[in-house]
């Protein structure tokens, strides 16, 4: 019984700590090993996503459950063509061979850190007790064989049907049951050969609630595009023609890779319209809240005697999860973009301070707020190491002092006419603007001091 325990503890310790085993397809990396052990025989893997463990909906056979982890997305001159193409069937021909094939090396490896558990203790004990080598012999190799015997009933037959499994897998989605966007259509019209920057994203970036633009389009209007948004203070700051295409309400696929409907207006996808920017050296990408739904979150939080209840959090969880996918999709087209920009991907502010007092009337306690504050900061953590997966840029605008209940906020609260979005009517000096929207609708004024922590890279 004790060599049987050792032997099982060994092997639940080799799962843990086993390095998973890195496979390179379609332009990503993606870690292979296995989910934490079960006392089910059957269940779902693990999916490691920008820092969310996503259960699959794929159910698998067997104590021991795949586990992959997404740790790289990389611009590939054969993925940017087929991506380009839209032959996205011949882009996922090995995925799955390749997943099996991961999954194999690492039972492989860790079948052999399992038998060093397991010798390496016996060794001592058998030394210790200064048995004769015979005895020792016999003692080290029934270990082995009870190691290898847990080993191929965990990975060999009770998941059997694992490798065939991922065979099948064309794509993460596959894992989790979600289907990917569809193709990003090409770009209607000329090039915009003078365009140096191009944003991408909802109505933080399209600055919606400031002073229009001077000569709006429908389409502007339809967005809520503004003179005030931070595209707008980039241009001017730089002396760039900066296209923004950000658009209020627009999610990763409602309006950033797929068209948006506004009413009577049809934005179409705005990755298809950055591409006309064929000179452009920046892309600023503002995204995550709207995918969210942030400002259901905020508008029941405030109503609710709690804002961390199972339903809401579960909620919360499950939109964070279907925005990683999307997120993936999104970064996976960016880099393989032919102009090859610099992308900077936009966190998004915190608004709340130490101190929520003038709120509480509105219902928003230092509780809630620290709850909205935990989810915030999930969402930018999904954001952060996303663009860290693919290269990019992260950054996060600096509100320090200027938060809600401060001495002079850029946060208007829920009793104003936009809570809580930034409130450039109290910035001393600069003219006065309407703000409007949510939280996630949060506009940036134009004082400079606030748009230098969003780009940190050197834009000048």
């Amino acid at each position: 019984m004790g060599l049987s325990g050792l032997a099982l503890a060994a092997v639940w310790l080799a799962v843990r700590i086993t390095p998973l085993q890195p496979v390179s397809a379609a332009g990503q990396t993606v870690r292979v090993g296995a989910a934490p052990l079960s006392w089910s025989l059957s269940g779902p893997g693990q999916l490691d996503l920008f820092g969310q463990a996503i259960p699959t909906r794929a159910h698998f056979d067997g104590p021991i459950r795949p586990r992959l982890e997404l740790t790289r997305i990389k611009a590939d001159a054969e993925v940017a063509r087929l991506l380009r193409s839209g032959d996205h069937e011949r882009l996922t021909l090995e995925v799955g061979r390749k997943l099996a094939s991961g999954r194999v090396r690492y039972g492989a490896w860790e079948t052999g850190v399992a038998a060093g558990l397991v010798l390496l203790p016996l060794a001592a004990w058998t030394g210790l007790r200064r048995m004769p080598p015979g005895r020792t012999v016999l003692i080290l190799a029934g270990g082995l064989i009870l190691v290898a015997v847990v080993n191929a009933i965990g990975f060999y037959l009770l998941a059997s049907d694992t490798p065939r499994a991922l065979r099948d897998v064309r794509s993460l989605q596959d894992l989790v049951g979600d289907s990917p966007p569809a193709p990003v259509p090409r770009a209607e019209g000329p090039a915009l050969g003078d365009v140096r920057a191009v944003a991408l994203g909802d109505s933080t970036a399209a600055g919606s609630g400031n002073r229009p633009l001077p000569d709006p389009s429908d389409l502007d209007r339809a967005c809520r595009r503004s003179a005030d948004s931070y595209p707008r203070a980039l241009a001017r700051a730089n002396g760039w023609n900066v296209l923004n295409l950000a658009c209020s309400g627009a999610t990763v696929r409602d309006g950033v890779l797929g068209v948006q409907i506004l009413g009577e207006q049809v934005a179409p996808p705005q990755i298809a319209q950055a591409r006309r920017a064929t000179e452009a050296s920046v892309l600023l990408v503002s995204v995550g809240a709207n995918d969210v739904r942030w400002s259901d979150l905020v508008r029941l939080c405030v109503v609710s005697p709690s804002c961390d209840d199972r339903a809401s959090t579960a909620f919360f969880q499950d939109r964070l999860a279907r925005f990683g996918l999307d997120y993936r999709n999104l970064l996976r087209v960016l880099a393989a973009l032919p102009q090859h920009p610099a992308v900077v991907v936009n966190e998004y502010y915190d608004p709340f301070g130490p101190d929520v007092g003038c709120l509480r009337d509105e219902g928003l306690t230092r509780r809630k707020a620290e709850v909205l504050r935990s989810r915030l900061a999930a969402l930018n953590a999904v954001l952060q190491q996303g663009a860290e997966t693919a290269g990019f840029t992260a950054v996060k605008p600096d509100f320090e002092g200027h938060r809600l209940c401060s001495a002079q906020p850029y946060v208007q609260g829920p009793a104003d006419r936009a809570p809580p979005a930034p409130d450039c009517r109290r910035s001393a000096g600069h003219r006065s603007c309407r703000p409007a929207g949510p939280l996630h609708q949060g506009e940036l004024t134009d004082r400079m001091d606030i748009f230098l922590p969003l780009y940190p890279i050197g834009l000048a």
